[in-house]
């Protein structure tokens, strides 16, 4: 009995997303400091489980490459133990506001964050992985890896001693050309075939061959043997630091899945997308994660579009993917070991490249200078301090752009034709902490003018400044003034029974 087309269509996609996954999985888990076969749990557990609760059925689930650094930085301060419950901790904080339903105030910071984070970690990544492309351990932080570039390039071109550092970077830089040849030259019909996949096998043959002494992916041989349970000491040891990182863990993660699933909801209008289940989705994915010593995962748009590309109905494809993956680990282990994790690296720094997009800036830039400001801020912050304290300026920063836009009042002051003739014009918004800037405006005003107060262009005035301008009006009326209020933003209840 032949299966129905729906079926056939996701199995298909489920397969093209296996492959797109499969060596993100293991590269983004050495990004973060983490064994290459946790990448491939977190994979299993967003594909398995969170594929099957998930709000947005379409997306798929796994290591994101915008948690690589944040989770190297956590390992690299409270240990590969302390990754596990500050993980936890992030899932529940997850759960707790799908529950509540802030699913969709997730969406709600600013692209220039967005894009100025996904950037600077875009170029952490590159800084990073560059030294993993050489067999070398990178080093604890972006502006430490990026000062140790030269020393690491003159080690693999003149080493002091016995090093594979040259023949790992050639296997790194060749993953990269072939990667960049499949993108420019691929069959129409061969264009879901990832680059990455074709990289790797292409590199991992050549090492084999030639017998490189270089560095391979270690995979164990029994999955159970990798997976490693959080023990009690590990929550008893958690300080400010770790709850910290794991609200940032938590932000970051919510973000970053909510926005790819808004992304996915418009590549196709068919399926609906229930953001606050696929919040709870990640949570309870998050959690398992933590559980079993998982790097943590996002709902991710690269395999996500992969997905809809393919031509997936339901979320059978996200499910059968993971179900792939742990196939892969289980029966082909060894094959995953003939992988050079420079290999790897070289996959990371062109994702890492990728991720610093010259289009966002111009976009950005259309709308002036201020976006440009934020998204620069962030990313270099980001690069010179950490991913939470990158994040943090640009959301202050936003925060502070906002209230500019919404105190912002300019008033126009001028004497006009005619004998003792004045026009004030107010534009922008008008609340208290402008009431200075009224009050000075309104003294310049001469005594017995006829004035004019134009308001059409004021947005918003609050309480306090209706209060002032009916008072002076009230005055400078008394005083011999005559003053014409053109009223159309201030047309309300309470100015009408006072001016009566």
């Amino acid at each position: 009995m032949a299966l129905p087309q729906r079926y056939v269509r996701d199995l298909s996609a489920s397969l093209v997303v296996f492959l797109v996954a499969l060596p993100l999985c293991m590269g983004i888990a050495l990004a973060s400091g983490a064994p290459p076969a946790m990448g491939l749990v977190t994979g299993i557990i967003g594909g398995i489980v969170v594929g099957s609760i998930a709000g947005s059925p379409l997306q798929v689930s796994g290591p994101a490459a915008g948690l690589a650094v944040l989770v190297f930085e956590i390992i690299h301060e409270h240990g590969y133990a302390g990754l596990a419950p500050i993980l936890m901790i992030a899932g529940v904080v997850q759960l707790i506001a799908g529950a509540a339903k802030l699913g969709r105030w997730f969406r709600a910071i600013s692209p220039a964050v967005i894009h100025g984070m996904l950037a600077g970690i875009g170029l952490l990544i590159v800084f990073q992985q560059f030294h993993v492309m050489f067999d070398n351990k990178p080093k604890g932080s972006g502006l430490a890896n990026l000062a140790a570039v030269p020393g690491t390039v003159m080690h693999g071109l003149f080493p002091l001693g016995p090093s594979s550092a040259l023949e790992a970077s050639l296997m790194g830089c060749f993953t990269i050309t072939v990667m960049l040849l499949w993108e420019r030259f691929r069959p129409e019909k061969l264009k879901l075939v990832p680059g990455a996949l074709l990289g790797i096998a292409a590199a991992s043959i050549t090492a084999k061959l030639l017998h490189l002494p270089i560095n391979h992916v270690q995979v164990p041989d029994s999955l159970l043997d990798s997976l490693s349970f959080p023990k009690l000491a590990s929550f008893t040891e958690i300080n400010g630091s770790a709850i910290g990182s794991a609200l940032a863990l938590a932000l970051i993660a919510s973000a970053e899945t909510l926005l790819s699933a808004a992304a996915v909801a418009n590549l196709q209008p068919a399926v609906k997308t229930n953001y606050d289940r696929e919040l709870l989705a990640q949570g309870v994915g998050n959690i398992l994660c933590g559980a079993v010593g998982a790097i943590p995962m996002t709902g991710v748009i690269v395999r996500s579009s992969a997905n809809v590309q393919a031509g997936a109905t339901s979320r059978l494809s996200a499910i059968m993917h993971g179900v792939w993956i742990l196939g892969t680990i289980v029966l082909f282990a060894s094959v995953l070991r003939a992988v050079p994790t420079s290999s790897l690296a070289g996959v990371l720094v062109l994702t890492g490249l990728k991720l610093v997009k010259v289009k966002d800036m111009r976009h950005l830039s259309s709308y002036g200078k201020v976006p440009i400001l934020i998204y620069l801020a962030t990313l270099i912050t980001i690069v010179s301090r950490d991913l939470l304290t990158g994040v943090l300026v640009g959301v202050m920063l936003s925060v502070v752009a906002l209230l500019y836009n919404v105190t912002r009042l300019t008033i126009h002051s001028e004497a006009m034709p005619g004998d003792n003739q004045w026009q004030l014009r107010f534009v922008g918004s008008a609340t208290f902490v402008r009431i200075p800037l009224i009050s000075a405006a309104l003294e310049k005003v001469p005594a017995n003018a006829t004035v004019r107060i134009i308001t059409d262009d004021l947005s918003y005035i609050d309480h306090s400044c209706l209060e002032m301008l009916r008072d002076w009006v009230d005055l400078a009326n008394r005083n011999g003034s005559r003053v014409v209020l053109e009223q159309h933003a201030l047309e309300n209840k309470y100015w009408t029974s006072k001016t009566a």
